[in-house]
């Protein structure tokens, strides 16, 4: 491609890079200009545009960034058609975004003609929302460019939206003296709305004494028409054995990681029993603000496994205060 001042007589067929106001009407940025462009553009006594010359090896905009995200491997994403040499890619349902840095890097790195931008990796989407774009900077580019970039993510898939299930979540709160009921009502309202953006719903609610033997009854109640179990304490964690976690393991299950570097959230502890979470939630899930709790709950109601690995892992960027 060839860009930069071309005269009239050579002009035919060139793409506009700047607007040109002939008098009678306006030719836009990107116009491809025609015989009757000319004779317009003559007229006004322009004897030379600012254009791109395409060569016959080069891709036109729209057609490369076409070609380019069909060469891309993804899932739960749903390609639009190309304008303005950008393709937008949306969420075919609401849920969380994966992507892989290495294959966008890679795209990235083959010329800087072309390119993508993602949402962040493991980030909440509502359905509808884009996700991702394709865009080609110049107004086109060479055939070898558009082959390498396909090239460069042909090792796998490099974004999905994994759609949320609706679960079933059975709902615990401790209760000290001082504590008030108009707190525990406002936290089932929060954590219902919570549930909410992922179609779940609590299955139910228990009211127990800040007890490691009695969270233990109640857990073991939840397990069996619950897909998770959620507990808030009446005072926070503060220890590995404290009263969550010792109430997960006396159930018969396992905790994975009492503590979290994200703020606010650190007190969170992850548990299962059996193939079910069971989530000690930190204070600040008392709140609709987004804490940790929110990432963890996500990726667990999009079916992604949350590891002890992954929580240690969510320090950079954890800080959401």
């Amino acid at each position: 491609m060839r860009f930069g001042r071309v005269p009239l007589d050579k002009a035919e067929g060139a793409i506009l890079a700047h607007a040109v106001d002939t008098g009678e009407r306006r030719l836009r940025k990107a116009h491809v200009l025609a015989k009757d462009d000319i004779a317009a553009l003559r007229a006004a006594c322009v004897s030379e545009v600012i254009a791109a010359v395409l060569s016959p090896d080069d891709v036109g905009e729209d057609a490369a960034a076409t070609r380019l995200a069909e060469a891309l491997a993804f899932s739960g994403v749903e390609a639009k058609p190309a304008a303005t040499g950008r393709v937008n890619l949306h969420a075919a349902a609401a849920g969380v975004f994966t992507v892989d840095k290495g294959l966008v890097d890679a795209f990235n790195a083959v010329d800087p003609a072309v390119t993508i931008a993602t949402l962040a990796d493991l980030s909440r989407v509502a359905e509808g929302q884009m996700v991702a774009t394709v865009k080609i900077i110049p107004f086109a580019v060479p055939e070898e460019v558009v082959a390498r970039a396909a090239a460069a993510v042909s090792g796998g898939t490099i974004f999905a939206v994994h759609a949320f299930r609706p679960h079933r979540v059975g709902l615990i709160q401790t209760v000290l003296p001082g504590l008030k009921e108009s707190v525990l009502d406002k936290t089932v309202r929060i954590t219902e709305a919570r549930l909410a953006r992922s179609g779940s719903q609590l299955s139910g609610e228990r009211r127990t004494a800040h007890d490691a033997a009695a969270v233990e009854v109640a857990i073991r109640a939840f397990a069996g028409d619950s897909d998770m179990v959620v507990v808030f304490g009446a005072s926070a964690m503060c220890d590995p054995d404290d009263v969550i976690p010792a109430a997960i393991r006396a159930a018969g299950g396992e905790v994975l990681r009492a503590g979290m570097p994200v703020d606010p959230g650190n007190l969170l502890v992850l548990g299962r029993l059996g193939e079910k979470p069971v989530l000690g939630a930190p204070g600040c899930a008392r709140s609709p603000k987004e804490n940790g709790f929110d990432w963890v709950l996500d990726r667990l109601v999009a079916g992604l496994d949350v590891t002890a690995g992954d929580i240690a892992g969510m320090g950079v960027g954890g800080l959401l205060m």
